[in-house]
């Protein structure tokens, strides 16, 4: 018997997301806007954000032990509805006497919430959907998480021009309390895991008991999260660091070129998702090592228009094709490392492994931003210097995990 993939509880997840998402980017971008006409530094709200991520790293692992250990559905619709209560509350008290201090707050409390609703959600998709269906439940959730990441923006700017902060702030607190109604008529099976001591005891058990299950007894996710971790670290690098310093520093086009740029990328996104589902039952295994290896390949001409005497607005032409070539892959690859990761992982021990690939993800993009900064400064006058040999070691790791893929999961996942 085939499976439905949009099942009653699938599509109600799906839902939540979407108001969930779009709640958070119009918030997000509301915020951003209201300190940079406060303070008039783009460091002060960059330097908030960075330190409101640390809680969502440092508390991942015991969001994945929550969410193995609770029941996962009332854990989305607390954290939602606990997440609209806060917004609310800043809302209600914020004012320019105490903006700065506040929203530092707002941004760290969501930043604690994140960390145990994001290994939560990942662990409910394989809990609703079987099979080949993971991965394109996975890929449904990319692609809404796309979408809002590019209307959302376009729609939050246009209300805060219009109405101010404070508005945008309540419609936020609207699409929070809406996803905790979705998620309130989900319906998901659990049955309550016995506990040896008291808290403490439980959570070191279960730390120790995921951490031994990735290191020794599933090797293969171990290096399926270092593979995953080492192309975010390249793609994050050139991406959020290289994309603006190439288009506005070193071509000097404006910023109207930037925004149909990243416009340009998270199309390129959504079609990397609707790719991957597309693919579910096509694309055997073992390909993954090319789509590792398309990488590269994508990253090499960028390098190699800077090296070539040619125009700007073919450099520009260049850049944006490459980038989405590489977006594409990224996409497939990483909705095809999770939901491998998924199947191979037992219920019980999935939203720990869930958060630890979170977790690992989180941290490796910074270092990638901080890194390719620093290179791309160094070599502002070459930066071919910095993408040709990017490209090449993409390569390299790519042709260099064919054996991986082959070995490790193609007899268990090909029909």
């Amino acid at each position: 018997m085939i499976q439905k993939l949009f099942t009653k509880n699938f599509v109600l997840l799906i839902l939540g997301q979407l108001t969930s998402l779009f709640g958070n980017f119009i918030l997000k971008l509301a915020l951003s806007m209201y300190v940079l006409e406060v303070t008039g530094s783009a460091t002060i709200f960059a330097g908030i954000l960075s330190a409101a991520t640390i809680p969502t790293i440092i508390l991942s692992p015991l969001g994945g032990i929550l969410a193995d250990r609770a029941n996962r559905r009332n854990i989305m619709v607390a954290l939602d509805a606990l997440t609209g209560v806060s917004v609310l509350c800043v809302t209600l008290f914020l004012s320019e006497s105490n903006a700065l201090p506040i929203i530092s707050a707002l941004l760290i409390i969501l930043s604690v919430f994140g960390a145990f609703e994001t290994p939560t959600v990942q662990a409910c998709i394989p809990t609703m959907l079987q099979g080949d269906n993971i991965m394109k439940g996975n890929a449904v959730v990319n692609q809404v998480a796309s979408l809002s990441y590019l209307v959302a923006p376009m729609l939050g700017g246009v209300l805060y021009a219009m109405l101010g902060l404070k508005p945008v702030m309540y419609a936020s607190v609207g699409c929070f309390f809406i996803t905790a109604l979705f998620e309130c008529f989900i319906k998901l099976s659990y049955e309550r895991q016995k506990s040896k001591g008291g808290v403490l005891s439980t959570i070191k058990q279960d730390f120790l008991s995921s951490m031994q299950y990735i290191s020794k007894e599933q090797i293969s996710i171990r290096n399926m999260l270092f593979l995953t971790a080492l192309s975010r670290f390249f793609i994050m690098g050139i991406t959020i660091v290289g994309l603006p310093y190439m288009v506005r520093t070193i071509l000097g086009l404006n910023a109207k070129y930037y925004g149909a740029a990243e416009s340009t990328l998270a199309i390129a996104t959504i079609l990397g998702s609707i790719a991957a589902g597309l693919f579910t039952e096509k694309l055997e295994i073992h390909k993954l090592a090319v789509l590792l290896t398309s990488m590269g390949v994508f990253i090499v001409p960028i390098g190699l228009a800077f090296l070539c005497p040619c125009g700007t607005i073919i450099k520009y032409i260049i850049i944006i094709v490459s980038l989405c070539g590489l977006q594409i892959a990224i996409s497939i690859f990483s909705i095809f490392a999770v939901s491998l990761i998924q199947q191979r992982t037992p219920n019980h021990l999935i939203g720990k492994v869930m958060a630890y690939t979170s977790t690992i993800t989180l941290c490796v993009q910074p270092i990638g931003q901080i890194v390719y900064g620093f290179l791309f400064d160094s070599f502002s006058n070459k930066v071919y210097l910095v993408l040709i040999p990017t490209g090449i070691i993409a390569c390299v790791v790519g042709l260099s995990s064919m054996r991986f893929f082959k070995n490790q999961f193609q007899r268990q996942y090909l029909p």
